[in-house]
């Protein structure tokens, strides 16, 4: 897997994590992390399906989170004070909107998830990231408490709601070969 693939699902993880933190302790907090982090992953993968879609995002990195934090309302960005280069923040340069957006969506339903993970066959990275997805597509009693906030349709609805159409376009289509740049 590319460095720079790896950097947008770190970002995309840690934003999602940030704006929805999980509830409860150490536990709940690393099972939200793993559920953000399979959501993630397959956002990632079907949003760059080839190994030079990934590559290419070292010349062309992804536009940031400020969009997603003013639509979340995160405040996060007032945190920083909107440069997120003075605070050590530089992570949030690798968020991109469409993961985080697309990872909502699988987050918030698990049928989505379940069609998103199934299509991950169509891209290079499906036999790498094939894996074990139940907390992603089959969340458990556990899973669901740690992560009510990540998980919670309504909450995460402005910001899945920013690029659905998109990602159930995609995976409507048959076959899945023309994927958004």
């Amino acid at each position: 897997m590319h460095s720079e693939f790896s950097s947008v699902i770190a970002a995309a993880t840690r934003w999602l994590l940030s704006a929805y933190p999980a509830t409860g302790g150490a536990l709940s907090r690393a099972l939200a992390e793993a559920q953000a982090r399979q959501a993630a992953m397959v956002a990632a993968a079907l949003r760059y399906p080839t190994a030079v879609d990934a590559a290419l995002l070292g010349l062309l990195p992804p536009g940031g989170a400020d969009r997603l934090e003013w639509v979340a309302d995160a405040g996060v960005a007032e945190e920083a004070g909107g440069h997120a280069a003075d605070t050590g923040d530089g992570w949030r340069t690798w968020v991109d909107e469409v993961v985080v957006s697309w990872a909502a969506c699988l987050l918030s339903d698990p049928g989505l998830a379940a069609s998103a993970v199934t299509a991950l066959a169509a891209t290079e990275h499906g036999p790498s990231l094939a894996g074990d997805a139940l907390r992603l597509t089959a969340p458990r009693a556990h899973d669901r408490a740690a992560a009510t906030l990540l998980r919670h349709p309504d909450l995460v609805a402005p910001i899945a709601g920013l690029h659905r159409a998109e990602l159930a376009a995609l995976l409507a289509a048959e076959p899945l070969d023309s994927f958004p740049a």
